[in-house]
C-alpha cells in the first residue's frame, strides 16, 4: 500500500500520481508511525486495519478534489482546511503587510518540506499540565507591546509553527485571504494527540459502561419531579435524544486502557470544546528558544506576533443544512471525519450528531420570545465550557429566586398603599387642627413653615416605613441564606451532571506553570540586568522587592479613589443645600412648594451620573494597578482585579446611600446652634416623616438607572455603535460588505467579533445588584421586584452576547463560582447588620413603638408627632440666622418646632437632650443587637438544616465509585484468565493449538516468552 502526504495527514491511495521519490518518502512515514515515540495500543492497530480496508474499497486521491470538493462537508460541524476532512480546532491570526487579496497557501507548508518537518515532528515533547483557567489570549496581549521589526515577527512565527508542527499539531496558513493585511493559521489536533493529551490532562471520558440513573424515592425528590412535569413546557427544546434515565461510567483517559471507553464514534469523543482547549493547552507549552530569551504563547501575542487567538464558532447563525445532505464525489454521504476516514456508509453516519450549537442556543436561549423559558444549561457547557456554564446556572438561580422575594416586596409595599389612610402619625402631620409651625430649614432665606405642607412626604414615607417594614428585613436576610443554599446544592447537582465531582485541588495545583505575558516580559528585563552577576543555572523571578513601588502604588491610587467618592458625595451635599437656599428665595411659587422633590430629584439624577462615569474609569484604574503589580499567572491576575474592582465599584455605588441612611440629619446641631461647612453651608436635615424616603428615592434612581443604562443600554448600543464605526471607516458599501460576508468562511467572521473579555464584568453587575436588594431593601421593598425585571432582560442580553458578538472563548473546568461565592456570603452577612440600623435609626419605627408603649397615654399613636418635635424660642437664633420674612405666615412667631428629642427653651437646662432621647437611643441599641443575632441564629440554623449535598446526588456519586470498582476488578480478572491461559498454551501447546498465535492481551504489555 503506498501513501500520499497532504498537509500533515497521510492518505493511503490507489492510483500512481506522484513520482518514486515522493512514494518512498510516503512508504518510510507510514512505518515511521509505529516509531518509539508513539506506540499504538491494540485497538488502535484494529481500528487501521478497518481504516485500510475502508479505504481500499472507496478512497479519493486527495490531490484531486476541485474547489468545490474542498468545501467544507459538514459545515454544521465547524470549519474545516481545505481538504474538507479536518476540522479547525483554533485559529491564531496575524498581521502581513504584503498587498494583495489573493487566497494562498505558505510554501512552507509544501509536500517535500512538510515531510521533512514530520519527520523531525516524531520526537513529540510532551509535558504534564492541565486546562488553565483562562480568558481569550488577546486580552492580556493588549496590555503590553512592543515594536518588533515584521522580520523578527515572521521569523519567530516560522519557528513557533515548527515547533507546532513537531508535537504533533496540523496547520494550514492562509495570507491574506480576503481580509486585507490578515493571515489566518488554522491549527488542527489529529487523533493520536487529542489521546495523548487527553491522557496527560487526566480529562475523563465516557467509557463503555452505562448505568440507570433511578430517581429518589423520598418526598422532596418526589415533588422535584412533580415540578418538573409541571413546568415541562417552560423547558428549552434541546437534548431530546439523549435518554436522561440512562448515564455512562467516567473514567480518567489512557491510551492502554483504551478498550473501556466508548470508541464506536471517533469524530464526536472529544467534543469541540475539549479539542479546542487541548490546542490552546498545547500553545500555552510551546515556546520559541531561538532568540535570547525564551518566548511563550502570551509574550508572542503581547509582542504582536500573533494578533489574535480563538476557537472558531460551529457555524453561522441561520445555516440549517444536514450534514447528510453533503455528497462526496462517489456520491456516498460524508461522515466528516478529521484523523484517517473520508467516507462512511450511509448506516454509518452517527444519528446522535447534535448539529450546530450556536444555531440550537440562539434560536432557544439568545432570542427574546423563549424569555419565559429555562436555560439550556447543558447545552451551554457543552458550548462555552463549565465556567460559563456556571454563570448563567448561577443567573438562573438568583432570578428564581427573586420571585418569591419581589412577590413579598410588593404585598409589603400594598399593606402600606391599603393602610396608609388608618396611619396616626401621618393623618396628624395632614390635619390642619394642628397648626404646628416649622423652624426655617435654612438660614435667612428660608421662613417658617406649616408642617401639613409636609402631608404628601409623610403619607408617600407610610407606603416604605411601616410595620411589615420589620418583617420584611427579616424575611430577606433568611432569603439570603436560603439563596446561597440552595445554589449550593444546585452547583453540586451540575458537579455530578457534568462529571466534575472528581475535579480538585490537583488540578488547580498545576495551573501554576503557565506564566502571563508581562509576568515572562519583567522577567527577561530582570535576567538581562543581572546576566553578569548570577549563576547559569539560577533561575529569576519577581520578588515583592520588585513588586514594592506597584504595592505602594496600589494602595496610594485606591485611598486617593476612595476619598474623591466621600468628595463627590460631599459635593453633592452642598449641592442640595445650595439648591434648596436657592429655590426658596424664588419668586416663583411653584418652584417654593417643590423644593424638596426638586432637590432629591436632581441630587440622585446627579448622583447616578457621577456612579456610572466612576465606574468605568474605576474599572480601567482596577486594571492598570493590577498591571503593575504583574501577578505571574492569570488565575492571581483575576483575584487581584477583582478584589480592586469590587472595593472601588461598591465605594462608589453605596457612598451616597450610606450617607443618607446614616448620617444625613444627625450632624446639624439644633435651631441657634447648628453645625456649619465649608463657611456658611448649614448642614441639611431630614423631612419630619425622616429620611427614608429620600433614602428610597436615591436607591430607586440609582438602581433603576445602572440597570437600565449601565447593564442595559451600554451592551446594546456599545455592540451596534461598533459596527456601525467600523462600517462607516470600510471603503465599500453596505451591498459590498455583504456579499464579502457572504464569501468569509467561519474562523474569518470570528475575526470580526468582539474578543472574550472574561466573566468578571457580567459578575460585578450582579454582586452589586444583590447589595442593592440585600443591604438596604428596609427602604426599598420594591428593589427585588426592579431587579427581577432586569434580570430577565439581562440573561437574554448576555445569550445573544456570547452567541453573536463574541468570540467563542475557550472552555474551563470550574466546579464552582470561586470567589463570588464568598463575596455573595459577605454582603448577605452585612445586610443583617445594616438593615438593622436602617431599621432602627433611619425609620421611625423605633421612636413609635417607645412612644406606644411608654408615653401614649391610650396605648395608640395619637400624640406621636408633637411628642417627636421639640420647641425653640426664635429669640434665640444666632445673629444673621433668622428669616429675612419673619410675618410671612400672617401673624408673628415665637415659638418653633424641629424634630429632636430635646429640652424646651423653659427648662433648667434649655436644649439638652431630653430623656425621650435616652429612652430611644437604648431602645435602638437594643434592637439593633437583638435583631441582628436573632437573624443570625436562624440563617444558621436554616443553613445547618440543609445539606450541602443533595441525598440523591450522594447516592449516585456513591453508586459510581461502585460501579467503577467493578468494572476494573472485572477487567482485571479477565486479563488474568487471559494471561493464565497464555502462559498454559505456550507450556503445554495442543495440538490444535499450536498452529495459532497466542490471545493477545488488551493493555501493553511484554510478549511472553515461548518456553517450549
Amino acid at each position: 500500500m503506498e501513501c500520499q502526504m497532504v498537509g500533515g495527514l497521510i492518505f493511503p491511495e490507489t492510483e500512481d500520481t506522484g513520482s518514486p521519490t515522493l512514494r518512498t518518502k510516503g512508504e518510510e512515514l507510514c512505518n515511521m508511525r509505529r516509531s518509539e515515540n508513539y506506540s499504538p495500543v491494540p485497538w488502535e492497530k484494529n481500528l487501521e486495519m478497518d481504516n485500510t480496508k475502508a479505504w481500499n474499497d472507496n478512497s479519493i486521491p486527495m490531490k484531486s478534489l476541485n474547489a468545490e470538493d474542498r468545501a467544507p462537508l459538514c459545515p454544521q460541524l465547524g470549519p474545516y482546511f481545505a481538504d474538507g476532512q479536518r476540522r479547525v480546532d483554533y485559529v491564531l491570526a496575524y498581521h502581513i503587510q504584503k498587498p494583495g487579496n489573493v487566497c494562498r497557501k505558505s510554501p512552507k507548508f509544501g509536500d517535500d518540506n512538510f515531510i521533512r518537518r514530520l519527520r523531525r515532528s516524531l520526537s513529540l515533547r510532551s509535558s504534564r499540565a492541565p486546562l488553565q483557567p483562562k480568558e481569550d489570549p488577546e486580552i492580556p496581549a493588549q496590555e503590553q507591546q512592543t515594536d518588533y521589526h515584521e522580520n523578527d515577527k515572521r521569523f519567530r512565527r516560522e519557528e513557533f509553527e515548527e515547533n507546532l508542527i513537531e508535537i504533533g499539531l496540523e496547520l494550514e496558513k492562509t495570507d491574506e485571504c480576503k481580509i486585507p493585511g490578515i493571515g489566518f493559521l488554522k491549527i488542527h489536533a489529529p487523533w493520536n494527540v487529542l489521546c495523548r493529551e487527553a491522557e496527560f490532562m487526566k480529562l475523563k471520558m465516557a467509557t463503555n459502561k452505562v448505568f440507570e440513573v433511578k430517581q429518589g424515592s423520598n418526598i422532596v425528590e418526589k415533588i422535584r419531579l412533580f415540578i418538573h412535569k409541571v413546568t415541562s413546557p417552560l423547558h428549552p427544546k434541546v437534548d431530546t435524544n439523549k435518554p436522561k434515565s440512562v448515564k455512562s461510567l467516567l473514567h480518567p483517559f489512557s491510551r492502554e486502557k483504551a478498550h473501556l471507553f466508548d470508541l464506536s464514534d471517533r469524530d464526536n469523543f472529544f467534543d469541540s470544546k475539549t479539542r479546542s482547549s487541548i490546542v490552546y493547552e498545547l500553545l500555552k507549552r510551546t515556546r520559541c528558544t531561538r532568540a535570547l530569551y525564551s518566548l511563550g504563547f502570551t509574550s508572542l501575542l503581547a509582542n504582536g506576533v500573533y494578533t489574535a487567538g480563538y476557537p472558531p464558532h460551529d457555524g453561522e447563525i441561520g445555516v440549517n443544512a444536514k450534514p447528510s445532505d453533503r455528497k462526496s464525489p462517489s456520491g456516498l454521504p460524508v461522515c466528516c471525519p478529521w484523523v484517517r476516514l473520508c467516507l462512511c456508509s450511509p448506516t454509518s453516519f452517527p444519528s446522535k450528531n447534535p448539529g450546530p450549537y450556536r444555531q440550537t442556543l440562539y434560536e432557544e436561549w439568545a432570542s427574546y420570545s423563549v424569555f419565559y423559558k429555562y436555560q439550556p444549561i447543558g447545552l451551554i457547557r457543552k458550548y462555552f465550557g463549565e465556567k460559563v456554564g456556571l454563570y448563567f446556572a448561577w443567573l438562573g438561580v438568583y432570578t428564581q429566586m427573586l420571585i418569591p422575594a419581589a412577590i413579598v416586596g410588593v404585598i409589603v409595599f400594598l399593606y402600606g398603599c391599603a393602610t396608609i389612610d388608618d396611619n396616626i402619625p401621618s393623618m396628624e402631620v395632614c390635619d390642619p387642627r394642628n397648626n404646628i409651625t416649622m423652624c426655617p430649614l435654612c438660614d435667612s432665606a428660608c421662613n417658617y413653615w406649616k408642617l401639613t405642607t409636609a402631608c404628601g412626604t409623610a403619607r408617600a414615607s407610610h407606603l416604605f416605613d411601616n410595620a411589615a417594614t420589620v418583617f420584611f428585613a427579616i424575611f430577606m436576610a433568611l432569603w439570603a441564606v436560603l439563596f446561597m443554599e440552595h445554589w449550593k446544592r444546585r452547583q453540586m447537582r451540575l458537579n455530578y451532571v457534568w462529571d466534575l465531582t472528581g475535579y480538585g485541588e490537583e488540578e488547580e495545583e498545576e495551573h501554576k506553570d503557565h506564566n502571563r505575558a508581562e509576568y515572562e516580559l519583567r522577567v527577561m528585563q530582570k535576567a538581562k540586568r543581572l546576566e553578569n552577576s548570577m549563576a547559569k543555572d539560577e533561575k529569576v523571578k519577581l520578588t515583592c522587592t520588585d513588586r514594592l513601588p506597584a504595592y505602594l502604588t496600589t494602595i496610594a491610587m485606591m485611598a486617593f479613589m476612595i476619598t474623591v467618592t466621600f468628595v463627590i458625595v460631599f459635593g453633592i451635599v452642598l449641592y442640595r443645600i445650595s439648591i434648596n437656599a436657592a429655590l426658596q428665595i424664588n419668586n416663583y411659587p411653584g418652584a417654593r412648594y417643590n423644593v424638596r422633590a426638586i432637590v432629591k430629584t436632581t441630587a440622585a439624577i446627579i448622583s447616578l451620573i457621577v456612579i456610572i462615569v466612576l465606574d468605568e474609569i474605576y474599572g480601567a484604574i482596577a486594571r492598570w494597578l493590577t498591571i503593575l503589580e504583574v501577578p505571574k499567572t492569570a488565575k492571581s491576575f483575576e483575584e487581584r482585579l477583582i478584589f480592586k474592582t469590587f472595593v472601588l465599584k461598591f465605594a462608589n455605588a453605596f457612598t451616597p446611600i450610606v450617607y443618607l441612611a446614616f448620617f444625613r440629619g444627625r450632624l446639624v446641631g439644633r435651631p441657634g446652634n447648628y453645625l456649619y461647612v465649608v463657611g456658611s453651608y448649614r448642614m441639611e436635615e431630614c423631612a419630619e416623616a425622616g429620611c427614608l424616603m429620600e433614602l428610597c428615592i436615591q436607591l430607586c434612581i440609582t438602581m433603576l438607572g445602572k440597570q437600565f443604562i449601565q447593564n442595559n443600554l451600554f451592551e446594546i448600543g456599545v455592540p451596534k455603535l461598533k459596527k456601525l464605526l467600523r462600517k462607516k471607516k470600510s471603503e465599500m458599501d453596505p451591498k459590498q460588505q455583504e456579499e464579502l460576508t457572504k464569501t468569509l468562511q467561519q474562523h474569518e467572521k470570528d475575526h470580526f467579533l468582539l474578543p472574550f473579555v472574561g466573566l468578571s464584568p457580567e459578575y460585578m453587575e450582579m454582586i452589586i445588584q444583590f447589595g442593592m436588594v440585600t443591604l438596604f431593601v428596609a427602604s426599598f421593598p420594591l428593589a427585588p421586584l426592579f431587579a427581577l425585571l432586569n434580570n430577565v432582560i439581562e440573561i437574554r442580553l448576555d445569550a445573544k452576547k456570547f452567541v453573536m458578538e463574541l468570540r467563542r472563548p475557550i472552555a474551563v473546568r470550574a466546579k464552582d463560582i470561586g470567589i463570588w461565592y464568598n463575596l455573595l456570603r459577605g454582603l448577605s452577612k452585612v445586610a443583617v447588620i445594616v438593615n438593622a440600623f436602617v431599621i432602627s435609626f433611619t425609620s421611625d419605627f423605633i421612636p413609635r413603638l417607645v412612644y406606644q408603649y411608654m408615653y401614649s397615654p391610650d396605648g395608640t399613636l395619637h400624640g406621636f408627632v408633637n411628642h417627636s418635635l421639640s420647641y425653640f424660642n426664635v429669640s434665640d437664633f444666632a445673629p444673621g440666622t433668622d428669616p429675612a420674612k419673619p410675618l410671612i405666615l400672617g401673624y408673628k412667631v415665637e415659638i418653633c418646632r424641629y424634630k429632636d428629642y430635646r429640652e424646651p427653651p423653659w427648662s433648667s437646662t434649655p436644649y439638652d437632650f431630653s430623656k425621650e432621647f435616652w429612652a430611644v437611643l437604648a431602645v435602638r441599641l437594643a434592637f439593633v443587637v437583638v435583631f441582628q443575632n436573632v437573624v443570625m441564629l436562624m440563617s444558621d440554623f436554616i443553613s445547618w438544616l440543609i445539606p450541602d449535598i443533595p441525598k440523591d446526588i450522594s447516592l449516585k456519586i456513591h453508586k459510581e465509585k461502585v460501579l467503577m470498582v467493578e468494572l476494573f476488578m472485572k477487567e482485571e480478572y479477565g486479563r488474568r484468565l487471559g494471561v493464565a491461559d497464555s502462559h498454559n498454551r505456550n507450556i503445554c501447546p495442543s495440538p490444535s493449538s499450536s498452529n495459532q498465535s497466542p490471545q493477545q492481551p488488551r493493555s501493553r504489555a511484554a510478549p511472553n516468552t515461548n518456553l517450549c
